[in-house]
């Protein structure tokens, strides 16, 4: 082996721009295409927006404005605050630890304290524009990729005291990305909701809460059957709402300062820990299992810290356990808080104590009915583990310590559930082996609508998932950032499809809720000549490919993922992935989905699914097309049948 030389001229000094571009990873987690919620393009509007609310916390400013141009992926954020100083504008957006929040008095307890969040919005987009708004006076500076392209002289300007910020992501990193409205709306509820009486106007829509963390349980509960009315706490430095429904999981929206934590930390631990002694305390001599207690709870809790300690740049998990330099430790500022006013609040309430311990009591019978199934399925998932035909699994896990995978890599952890042998064959050839795992199905799976959480033990194959995934109890140690269902493009991929989606919305919906489901999109068409090939997920990607190539393409037509060879597969889930995530939406409502897609064969739902059956025409004739869909109707009302006579 040749040595390899190690002097000066292997030592390099970064700039800041280049070391953001080179390790985008350490200031905005994971890259992503915008597929989900925590992907890199929505951490750079956070971070533009983290400025404009701690402008308005500070007193200055009750609205912004956000808009999207989603043809050209173009964001502008404009608040009404103080404006940055004009003379410091440039330094503020392109000097590392540079900006106006090292000083506690003036920002006590903001989110963004680094002085990196804008910076690195500045160095990641391929256009970034800046504007200042001073006493009459304006600001404006304009960037490529860090590089300050257009540096304007100071003007006079009739518009309000405040800052605009204009960028569009660097497309050589962000690549084939694209914004979700949804993604960005959920973004802006929890920012409405953490700063009652704020105004944020997105694309011609406002989003304005005026009870705070009442609202967002109110709105994340909307046509949920609740135990009892939610329950709503406030002080200067903590709010929560609180209260049981009648699903299956906990539910959990944790913040600090205004950001949201999805990964908790010592907050949230600090919250549940403080719920279990009051609810222990009220209902003295019962000593409930902390199981039953936190059962079907729905809740939201948020928290104001001085010079917060989040474990990474993205702020999604809190580490730091001091309140202020000489305050109370945050667990014990939590649970003095929850554990006086929660339990005074429920001694003065004995309708709504009645019933939680209902609601306790219930959760209580039902994990007592399925305790010995439990014990023995969990024995046989232990067996099964030494060695798991259905799991091969990858090196590195979601769930690993952050000093034993860094967060980059643990956000890229993945999991494919495929159907059959060929099409596992084929990803479990073509995965990444240290992040990406697959975990095979035997055949169809189980209709589990309607049924209650011992057929998750009783089935074989749901238990094994379930262990496969580690959230038997909750998505604490969940060790996949990513659960894929990948089946084939067929109607019986698509009733697998289902299925999958109906256990997990029936059983583990929090996996849903917190963004880690996705449906992997596979190519439909592959069209080449003998100099170039494309994989095409359209019939309009099919067109433009074949016009693209000169002559008469060869195309073929994938059926199904075991088609799909091991070197083929390796573009689809590497880099390019595409997935399609399973949103759900603060208005959906999960057993009215459920009713209408996995219960009775309604008529509506038959003309629903009728009418929205499409095949790709290719080049057959209209004939053929029209033979095709009748098959496709045929065996839709066959697979209506059989979900109807499992539902019953």
């Amino acid at each position: 082996m040749a040595k390899v030389t190690y002097n000066e001229d292997n030592i390099r000094s970064l700039d800041w721009k280049e070391h953001i571009r080179l390790r985008p990873g350490m200031y905005i987690g994971k890259l992503g295409d915008g597929a989900t919620a925590d992907d890199g393009i929505y951490i750079l509007i956070k971070e533009v927006l983290d400025n404009c609310i701690d402008e308005y916390v500070m007193g200055h400013g009750t609205s912004i404005d956000i808009k999207l141009d989603m043809e050209n992926g173009m964001m502008s954020i404009r608040d009404y605050g103080r404006g940055i100083p004009l003379g410091k504008v440039i330094d503020c957006v392109s000097k590392i630890n540079t900006g106006g929040k090292y000083d506690s008095k003036a920002f006590k307890k903001s989110v963004g304290l680094n002085g990196v969040g804008t910076k690195a919005v500045n160095a990641l987009s391929g256009y970034f524009k800046v504007q200042a708004i001073r006493e009459g006076k304006t600001k404006i500076a304009e960037f490529a990729r860090g590089v300050l392209n257009n540096d304007h002289k100071i003007k006079k300007t009739t518009d309000g005291n405040g800052t605009l910020v204009e960028f569009k992501p660097d497309e050589s990193i962000f690549k084939n990305y694209k914004f979700r409205a949804e993604y960005i709306e959920n973004q802006l509820w929890n920012y409405a909701y953490l700063n009652a009486g704020l105004k944020l106007n997105f694309n011609g829509k406002t989003i304005y809460s005026k009870n705070g963390l009442l609202d967002l349980l109110t709105r994340k509960t909307s046509g949920e059957e609740l135990c009892y009315p939610i329950i709503h706490l406030k002080d200067e430095d903590i709010e929560l709402a609180l209260t049981h429904g009648n699903h299956y999981g906990e539910q959990y929206y944790s913040f600090v300062n205004g950001q949201n934590t999805t990964q908790g930390g010592t907050h949230l631990n600090a919250y549940k820990e403080s719920i279990v002694n009051c609810v222990r305390k009220v209902f003295a001599g019962k000593n409930y299992d902390v199981k039953d207690i936190r059962a079907s709870i729905i809740t939201a809790v948020s928290v104001k810290v001085e010079e917060p300690v989040f474990e990474s740049q993205t702020k999604t998990r809190l580490g730091s356990s001091d309140v202020g330099p000489k305050g109370p430790t945050i667990r014990t500022f939590i649970n003095n808080f929850v554990e006086e006013k929660l339990e005074n609040y429920l001694l003065r309430n004995e309708e709504t104590m009645k019933a939680l311990q209902a609601r306790i009591e219930q959760s209580k019978k039902e994990r007592l009915d399925i305790a010995g199934i439990q014990k023995e399925a969990r024995k046989k998932a232990k067996k099964a583990n030494l060695h798991n035909k259905k799991l091969r699994d990858c090196r590195l896990h979601f769930n690993d310590s952050n000093k034993k995978t860094p967060e980059e890599n643990r956000l890229r952890t993945t999991v494919f559930i495929t159907e059959g042998d060929s099409a596992s064959g084929s990803i479990t050839k073509a995965r990444d082996v240290q992040t990406q795992a697959v975990f095979s199905l035997r055949g169809k799976p189980l209709n589990c609508y309607g049924l209650t959480k011992k057929v998750v033990y009783q089935n074989e194959e749901f238990n094994l998932l379930q262990h496969a995934l580690n959230i038997e109890d909750s998505l604490d140690d969940l060790r996949y950032n990513q659960v894929v269902i990948a089946t084939d493009a067929d109607v019986d991929g698509m009733h697998i499809r289902m299925l999958l989606l109906t256990f997990f919305l029936q059983f583990f919906p929090d996996l849903v809720r917190n963004g880690h489901l996705f449906v992997l999109e596979t190519p439909l068409f592959r069209v080449r000549d003998k100099q170039k090939t494309f994989y095409c997920y359209s019939e309009t990607e099919k067109q433009n490919a074949i016009k693209k190539l000169r002559g008469k393409p060869e195309i073929t037509r994938f059926k199904g993922l075991g088609e799909i060879s091991p070197n083929e597969f390796a573009g689809f889930i590497g880099d390019g992935i595409r997935l399609e995530p399973v949103v759900m939406n603060e208005s959906t409502n999960i057993e009215d989905i459920l009713s209408y897609f996995m219960g009775k064969n309604t008529p509506a739902r038959q003309v629903f699914i009728i009418d929205n059956l499409k095949i790709e025409k290719d080049d057959l004739s209209d004939d053929e097309v029209e033979d095709i869909n009748e098959e496709l109707e045929a065996q839709l009302e066959e697979k209506l049948e059989e979900l109807d006579s499992v539902a019953a």
